[in-house]
């Protein structure tokens, strides 16, 4: 238990139905079956790590991250894919504690570099990681192939 008062633990495919409106919390509208068949996915790659917030028995928040070989650099990458909490839930630490979870968890796997995307849209996001010690550094570019 941290003092947030949430606990943070591994992911679980039985935490889909919360994820799923963790994601429509992000603006990705999802229903619990098509979470259960990504997290499926997810859960068994060891590249991926997917960690939530609990507090008072449910889920209120999630941290999923990926480390990959860079083109780059001699050294694996971390990259964090999606972090949210619930709106009821936001401005308690738990955020805070999620992105601190998977750095602990980057470090034990020996990454030292990580990056993320946030939408131009979410400023309070930009301000948040910013906060944190995360600096931007350039562009994201999107093209939906039909």
């Amino acid at each position: 238990m941290s003092d947030t008062g949430c606990c943070i633990r591994d992911a679980e495919l039985n935490d889909a139905p919360e994820l799923a409106v963790l994601m429509c919390e992000l603006g990705y509208e999802t229903t619990r079956t098509a979470m259960e068949t990504r997290l499926r996915l997810i859960l068994s790659d060891p590249a991926y790590k997917t960690f939530v917030a609990v507090m008072d028995g449910c889920v209120c928040g999630m941290i999923g991250t990926l480390t990959y070989p860079s083109y780059e650099h001699d050294d694996p990458s971390g990259r964090i894919l999606a972090l949210v909490t619930l709106s009821a839930a936001r401005r308690r630490g738990i955020g805070r504690a999620l992105i601190a979870t998977a750095e602990k968890d980057f470090a034990q796997r020996r990454i030292m570099r990580v990056a993320l995307d946030a939408r131009f849209t979410r400023e309070d996001a930009h301000k948040f990681y910013e906060s944190l010690g995360y600096e931007r550094n350039g562009w994201r570019f999107v093209k939906q192939l039909q």
